[in-house]
C-alpha cells in the first residue's frame, strides 16, 4: 500500500508530536483524521495554534479533526467505524512524571483505559497497524546503559512510567489474541518547535527570554537522551512501514547521545546568547537519573538514524519560540 492510499488516525493530533506526525503523513498525501480532547493539562490555545500550523498547509479534503476523549468508547467505535483507518498513531496521553505522582488514578484511567479502548476499536474495525507512544521512563533507574528493548522494565519509579509499561502489556495481549500489529515506540525526551510548555527545554528557553533564573534539580549531573522531533517522526513513519513483518515489536526512538542537565543549561545559554542564572533545587521524586537509548534494534529494523544534534535542535526550537513571544 502506498502512503498516498493510507488512512491515518492520529490521537493527540493537536499536541507537540501529534501535529508534526500529521504534517508528515499529509506531505506524503495520506488522508489524516485527528482526535484530540484539548485537555487542560496546558492551555488549549497552544493546541489550537499547533492545529492551525497543520491546517495551513493541509488540503481540506485530506485532513479533519474530531474533538473527543479516547476514553469515550462509544465515540471511538463510531470514529473507527466511519473512518476505517489503515494506521493508528496513538499519541494521546496524560503526560509527565511529576504530575502523575499527584494524580495516579487519572493517569491510569486516561493512559491504560484509553489505550485499551483504542485497541478494542482497532480489533473490531479492520485491524489497522497500531503505532503507540511509549516512553523511556519505563526503564526507570536501570543501571545498565544504554537502555535496550530487551532490558528488564519491571521497576518503574513513577505512576506515569507504570502506565506506559501497562499499555505495552495490554497491547501485547491484543497482538497475541487477535493478531493486531502493534509497534510500541519508546520515545526519549523529544525537543523541537511546539514542545509542551512544561518540558524542560521549552520552560528554560522561556525563562532565559524573561531573564529569569532556571531551576536546576540536583547537582546537574542527571542526563537525558534528547531527540529532535523530526527524527522521532521519521521513526514513527518507519515503524508504520515495518510493523507488518513483526506483529508486535518494541522500538527505542532516541538521540543516542545523553546530555547532562548542566550541559543542557549551558547549551540554552549559548543558543540564546545569555549567561543563564541557575536556582539549584533538590532532586524531584520520580525523576530518573539518566536515559540513554540503545538504537541497535531500531537502526537495524527501521533504518532509524537520528541526524539532528542536541544543540542544533535547541537552536531550531529557540528560533521558533522567538516568533511566538
Amino acid at each position: 500500500m502506498s502512503v498516498a492510499s493510507e488512512r491515518v488516525l492520529i490521537t493527540g493530533v493537536a499536541g507537540f508530536i501529534g501535529s508534526h506526525v500529521a504534517e508528515a503523513y499529509l506531505e506524503q498525501e495520506a488522508s489524516v483524521l485527528g482526535v484530540d480532547n484539548f485537555d487542560s493539562f496546558y492551555h488549549a490555545r497552544l493546541k489550537e495554534r499547533n492545529l492551525a500550523e497543520v491546517q495551513a498547509s493541509a488540503p481540506s479534503d485530506r485532513f479533519d479533526v474530531v474533538r473527543a476523549d479516547i476514553c469515550d468508547s462509544d465515540m471511538m467505535m463510531q470514529v473507527f467505524d466511519q473512518f476505517r483507518p489503515t494506521i493508528v498513531v496513538h499519541l494521546a496521553a496524560r503526560a509527565g512524571v511529576r504530575p502523575s505522582i499527584q494524580q495516579p488514578v487519572l493517569y491510569a484511567r486516561v493512559n491504560v483505559e484509553g489505550t485499551s479502548v483504542l485497541l478494542e476499536a482497532a480489533r473490531q474495525f479492520g485491524n489497522p497497524r497500531f503505532l503507540m507512544a511509549s516512553s523511556s521512563s519505563v526503564y526507570g533507574n536501570n543501571e545498565k546503559v544504554p537502555f535496550a528493548e530487551a532490558d528488564d522494565v519491571n521497576n518503574p519509579i513513577s505512576p506515569y512510567a507504570a502506565t506506559k509499561r501497562s499499555c505495552e502489556l495490554v497491547a501485547h495481549s491484543f497482538a497475541h489474541l487477535y493478531g493486531l500489529r502493534v509497534a510500541c515506540l519508546r520515545f526519549f525526551t523529544v525537543i523541537g518547535p511546539r514542545q509542551r510548555p512544561d518540558l524542560a527545554v521549552s520552560k528554560f528557553l522561556r525563562l532565559v527570554a524573561e531573564d529569569a533564573a532556571i531551576p536546576m534539580f540536583g547537582d546537574g549531573s542527571s542526563s537525558r537522551d534528547y531527540t529532535y522531533v523530526d527524527d522521532i517522526v521519521a521513526g514513527v513513519l518507519a515503524s508504520g512501514r515495518e510493523i507488518e513483518r513483526f506483529g508486535y515489536r518494541i522500538w527505542n526512538l532516541g538521540g543516542n547521545h545523553p546530555t547532562t542537565l548542566r550541559e543542557m543549561i549551558d547549551t540554552i545559554g549559548r543558543v540564546a546568547g545569555v549567561e543563564p542564572r541557575v536556582d539549584q533545587q533538590p532532586m524531584q521524586p520520580g525523576d530518573v537519573e539518566r536515559t540513554y537509548a540503545d538504537l541497535t534494534r531500531s537502526g537495524e529494523e527501521l533504518g532509524y538514524r537520528p541526524t539532528t544534534s542536541f544543540e542544533e535542535g535547541v537552536s531550531r526550537q529557540w528560533d521558533w519560540l522567538k516568533r511566538q513571544l
